[in-house]
C-alpha cells in the first residue's frame, strides 16, 4: 500500500491585471475539486474514477475552459475535446469536436470503457454518446455572456484570443497589436489558455490523468489540440500520471505528457527532475505547464508561463492552490 495524491489545474498563463475577484473564484473552484477528490481517495476509490469525478466538476463550472464555459470558434459555437488514460494497464479515451454532451471526460471514459477504440470526434463521438446515454444539452448551454463578449473583442483584434477571461477594458484587446506572440508563426493576442486537468495516484500506486477544454477562442472549427491527444495532453503509465496545459500546438510537438514519463523510465530519475527536465527542454518558444503524479505518491507542477492555476493535495496532509510561481 502507497501513498495517494492528487492535482488540478485550470490552465497555464495569467495574465497579471486578472481582476482579484477572478483569481478568488479560481482558487475557491480548485479548492472545492481539491477537496472532492480528497474525500474520495479517502473512501479508496480509484485513480481513474477520482479523475472522472474532479474533471466532470470542472466542466460544469463555467469558470475555465472547459464543459459548460467552452471558449467560442470562430462561428460562436462550441467544440469540445477530453481524454482520459488509466496507466495500470494504458488503457485510454478521447474525444474531439464534442457539441452537445454536457461532460466530455464521461464520454473519453466511455470509449475507453465500452468501444474498441480509443479515440472518437466530431459526428461518430456524438452518435457513439447518444447510443451510451449520456447526458445531451443544446450547444448553447456551454456558451456564456462572458464568452460572447470575449469573442467579439477576438474577432475586432483579428486574432486568436487566449485571455478571454479579462474583461474588454483590460490589457487584452491591447497586447494583440502591440505584444503579439506567435503559434506556428502567425501571431496570437496574450497567452492564457484555461484547459482543465487531473492527475491521481491512489493508495494501490495506480496512476490515472484527465484533461478536457474548449479549445481557443476565435479557433477555426475543427481546430483539435493537445488535450485530447495521448502522450501529448494526456499520459499515464505505471510509473506516472501526468496532464498538460498551454500552447497546444508545443505541446503536440514535444509530446510533453508522454516524455515525463519516458524521461522516468529511460533515465532512471525521480519525478520532479523529470518534469523539470521537459519543461526545460522539450517546449522549444512554446509556453505551458503541466501537473503530475508518481506511483510513490509524489505531486508535481510545473510550468514555463505567467503562472498556472493548480491545487494539489497528499495523503500526509498536504494541500496547496496556487496561481503564480
Amino acid at each position: 500500500m502507497g501513498r495517494w495524491a492528487i492535482a488540478v489545474h485550470g490552465g497555464a498563463g495569467i495574465d497579471p491585471n486578472l481582476p482579484v475577484e477572478r483569481q478568488e473564484e479560481a482558487k475557491q473552484l480548485l479548492t472545492r475539486c481539491l477537496n472532492l477528490g480528497i474525500a474520495a481517495l479517502s473512501s479508496n476509490i480509484s485513480a481513474i474514477d477520482v479523475v472522472e469525478l474532479v474533471v466532470r466538476e470542472l466542466e460544469t463550472d463555467p469558470l475555465f475552459n472547459s464543459g459548460r464555459g467552452s471558449a467560442l470558434t470562430e462561428k460562436g459555437t462550441v467544440e469540445m475535446e477530453a481524454s482520459i488514460m488509466d496507466g495500470t494497464r494504458r488503457r485510454c479515451g478521447a474525444v474531439s469536436g464534442i457539441t452537445t454532451v454536457k461532460n466530455p471526460i464521461s464520454l473519453a471514459r466511455l470509449v475507453m470503457d465500452k468501444s474498441p477504440h480509443s479515440y472518437l470526434a466530431f459526428s461518430g463521438a456524438e452518435d457513439f454518446a447518444r447510443k451510451q446515454g449520456v447526458e445531451i444539452v443544446d450547444n448553447e448551454y456551454f456558451v456564456t455572456d462572458d464568452n460572447v463578449g470575449m469573442l467579439k473583442l477576438a474577432k475586432e483584434a483579428n486574432s486568436i484570443l487566449f485571455d478571454y477571461r479579462i474583461p474588454p477594458m483590460g490589457c487584452a484587446g491591447a497586447a494583440a497589436t502591440e505584444s503579439p506572440i506567435q503559434m506556428n508563426g502567425l501571431p496570437i493576442s496574450i497567452y492564457a489558455p484555461e484547459t482543465v486537468g487531473c492527475v491521481v495516484v491512489d493508495k494501490e500506486g495506480r496512476c490515472a490523468a484527465g484533461t478536457s477544454t474548449g479549445g481557443l477562442m476565435n479557433k477555426m472549427m475543427g481546430r483539435i489540440g493537445d488535450s485530447p491527444l495521448i502522450g501529448a495532453g494526456t499520459y499515464a503509465s505505471e510509473l506516472c500520471g501526468v496532464s498538460c496545459t498551454g500552447e497546444g500546438e508545443a505541446i503536440i510537438r514535444s509530446t510533453l505528457a508522454r516524455d515525463v514519463s519516458a524521461v522516468m523510465e529511460y533515465k532512471g530519475v525521480g519525478l520532479q527532475e523529470a518534469v523539470d527536465y521537459v519543461i526545460k527542454h522539450r517546449l522549444d518558444e512554446g509556453f505551458a505547464g503541466l501537473i503530475a503524479v508518481s506511483n510513490k505518491g509524489e505531486v508535481v507542477c510545473g510550468f514555463n508561463s505567467n503562472g498556472m492555476f493548480r491545487g494539489c493535495a497528499t495523503e500526509d496532509g498536504f494541500m496547496e492552490v496556487a496561481m503564480w510561481e
